[in-house]
């Protein structure tokens, strides 16, 4: 049974997608995401963008936590409805319309969306069939929409290879957790890294869990 983990809704059940059509984030993986995303304080007041959602479980969380406003983006009409009943639910417990759910697909979703619009946080959890060639087309169109600080998490399976970054992204954490491995990424501006800075500090990431 997915839930709330902590915050305001802490411990509330939430809605699942039936079938095996989605995904959904353990229990496991998602308390460790949220661990490190609490230790880069990046949640409380966030604007939040929650890609090929699912049942919204990581935007709802985020929600829980603190996040200013969560957009949900899910194309599938069962996992859409789920996402609005979830929606519903943590909406209902903060008495406030802090989450949306916007029934489209990622790409022509980023293509519609203002100029003006940014978020400080994106989590990215597609289907493993979907092409990388896709999710670096999905990451392109997304970096624009970036705040200055944000955080992007990109969640795969652990046989998948390293997402294509596009300009103005740039890695500099992953994490493997069994057959999950996320990876996080921050916006960056190309001539102001100096790579040999780079290479330092990447090679003094935990980047393997050895479970």
């Amino acid at each position: 049974m997915s839930r709330i983990i902590a915050g305001a809704a802490g411990g509330t059940p939430l809605q699942t997608v039936p079938g095996s059509l989605t995904r959904p984030t353990t229990d496991r993986v998602k308390e460790a995401l949220f661990s490190r995303l609490d230790a880069f304080d990046v949640i409380s007041g966030a604007r939040v963008l929650d890609l090929y959602a699912g049942s919204g479980s990581l935007g709802v969380e985020s929600c829980s936590r603190g996040a200013q406003t969560v957009d949900l983006v899910e194309s599938d009409a069962k996992a859409s409805a789920v996402c609005q009943r979830n929606a519903d639910l943590i909406n209902g417990v903060l008495g406030r319309k802090a989450v949306t759910v916007h029934r489209s697909k990622v790409e022509p979703f980023l293509e519609r969306a203002a100029a003006t619009a940014t978020w400080d946080l994106v989590f990215l959890d597609p289907p493993y069939p979907l092409e990388e060639v896709a999710l670096s087309a999905a990451l392109e169109k997304l970096a624009p929409h970036l705040s200055p600080a944000a955080v992007v998490v990109v969640e795969r399976s652990s046989r998948s290879p390293e997402p294509g970054w596009p300009g103005g992204l740039a890695r500099f954490a992953e994490k493997k957790y069994g057959e999950t491995r996320l990876w996080y990424a921050e916006p960056f501006v190309p001539d102001a890294i100096d790579p040999d800075v780079v290479d330092q500090d990447l090679a003094a990431q935990d980047v393997v869990d050895q479970d």
